[in-house]
């Protein structure tokens, strides 16, 4: 039986409208980049925004996983976030259909003289073709789907029926299930975002994506929960313990993320191999060199500065703040990774404006859409057999 105490928080039916109006009006005045003949901005921003929030919704599978494996209080308390969050990918494969209709804009290998033209191009064209990329596509979304349904579907079966045989399902469905994460998102990366480039290469490509969007992940559900914690249900339920216990996720988060950058520079730059660091020369020269500054103060240094300290991360205030700029950050990131083209050498400043648009067009309808995914179930997985354990660890646990 379904606990009233436990049901979404009215405040976040009040806005999914407003997300739902932001989101229609920003993606429709986005379109006025291809009115202005700005269609490569508008896809190149249109790939930015969709990384982004496809990495929240991915980065949460993995997050909901690794929580199945390995348990803990931490994760009893924010698994229907991250249910909800996952039960957006339907939505992400229609939101998709934009980049398939962008292909030419976007990939120089969809073009067929100049494939015909260049010899890595030819003998990159039996995995960089347009067939091919589509089928993938759907694969890697056949795979996280099936994932997402199973997980939230054995969850919900167990709110109804209290058998624990639900927990040892997901439990065993959750380790080759993130294997298999880290596979797709390994080829998604590739395909979506490396391959802007399909001179360029890096081997840690997929891990730093990876890392990216678990990072998305908890950033979010942290910064949703420490609104979440200040209203009914969650008040009094979920502690500083429980605050005190993510923060120290998000900062291994954010130090992973930081090592597989610094590893991917470190080997281009001691190479210095050209078909390798002219990925790297446009993207530090200019106030393009200024944006990597600003990712490594801001993404990097100072999170991971107040990440160390204890009562910060007790603090569900302080830690949503943290959690915001590292949002705020990834977007950075992600401009600069997708934004600019290694075969133009100075960027289009007057389609700037679109990286800030469509980034918020299409969060506003990926926001409204989980926040209805949000309200369909208790806030807490009440009959879980580790749930009373979780709820004691946030009274007594971390002093």
């Amino acid at each position: 039986m379904v606990d009233a105490t436990y049901t979404t928080p009215p405040e976040v039916g009040r806005y999914q409208t407003p997300a739902l109006v932001v989101g229609v009006v920003f993606l429709a005045l986005s379109l006025l980049g291809l009115l202005l003949h700005q269609t490569d901005n508008f896809f190149r921003a249109y790939l930015m925004g969709y990384l982004f929030w496809t990495g929240i919704a991915l980065g949460s599978l993995a997050v909901l996983m690794l929580q199945h494996l390995t348990g803990g209080a931490w994760g009893m308390v924010i698994r229907r976030v991250l249910e909800s969050s996952t039960r957006t990918l339907p939505l992400l494969l229609l939101l998709f259909v934009p980049i398939i209709l962008g292909m030419h804009s976007l990939y120089e290998w969809t073009h067929q003289d100049k494939v015909n033209s260049d010899e890595i191009l030819k003998e990159k064209s039996v995995y960089l073709n347009i067939p091919f990329f589509a089928a993938r596509v759907l694969i890697y979304f056949a795979i996280w789907l099936s994932l997402m349904y199973l997980l939230n579907k054995w969850s919900g079966e167990q709110d109804r029926t209290a058998e624990q045989r639900y927990s040892r399902q997901m439990r065993m469905l959750s380790g080759p299930g993130l294997v298999l994460f880290v596979l797709t998102v390994t080829f998604a990366s590739i395909d979506w975002a490396m391959s802007l480039d399909p001179h360029w290469f890096s081997t840690i490509w997929g891990l730093l994506f990876v890392a990216q969007w678990g990072l998305s992940s908890f950033a979010f559900v942290i910064a949703l929960m420490a609104l979440l914690s200040t209203r009914a249900p969650f008040k009094g339920v979920v502690s500083p313990a429980h605050f005190h216990d993510l923060g120290k996720l998000l900062l291994a988060f954010v130090m992973v993320w930081a090592y597989f950058n610094f590893s991917q520079y470190l080997i281009i730059w001691s190479g210095n191999i050209p078909e390798e660091t002219k990925w790297f020369i446009p993207r530090q020269r200019g106030w393009l060199g200024a944006v990597a500054i600003l990712v490594i103060i801001f993404h990097f240094a100072l999170p991971f500065l107040m990440l160390l300290s204890r009562d910060l991360k007790r603090n569900a205030r302080l830690l949503a703040g943290v959690a915001g700029l590292v949002l705020l950050m990834r977007l950075v990131d992600l401009f600069w990774i997708v934004a600019p083209r290694t075969d133009k050498t100075n960027f289009d400043l007057s389609g700037l404006w679109l990286y800030f648009v469509a980034p918020i067009g299409l969060g506003g309808i990926w926001l409204w859409y989980f926040a209805t995914q949000l309200r369909k179930r208790p806030l807490l997985p009440l009959n879980d057999p580790y749930l009373e354990e979780a709820l004691e660890h946030g009274k007594h646990g971390g002093h």
